[in-house]
């Protein structure tokens, strides 16, 4: 849609350059769809998504540790290949 609006030109041209956006039409679309995802948001937090909270309980991983905010995994659990040593020769 075209149309004519009058836009702080300083103001723009921070938001141009801080974002690397390619025009001032491509920044302006960016605000208002960063605008309209918080938006999007708040309602998410008004209204929830529609869980239970056995719904919301079976869809955390259980070794999660709440107090602690990470996973922890019991002795033996693989979670992954031990990553090379950053620098080292072996090409494993």
């Amino acid at each position: 849609m075209k149309m004519t609006m009058h836009i702080d030109d300083e103001l723009l041209g921070r938001v141009i350059d801080a974002y690397g956006f390619a025009s001032k039409t491509e920044a302006v679309e960016a605000a208002l769809r960063e605008m309209d995802r918080q938006a999007r948001i708040r309602e998410f937090r008004k209204h929830g998504l529609g869980f239970t909270p056995d719904e919301l309980a079976e869809a955390v991983d259980p070794f999660y540790d709440e107090k602690l905010g990470h996973n922890v995994y019991p002795p033996g659990h693989a979670v992954a290949e031990d990553p090379t040593p950053y620098g080292s020769a072996d090409p494993r």
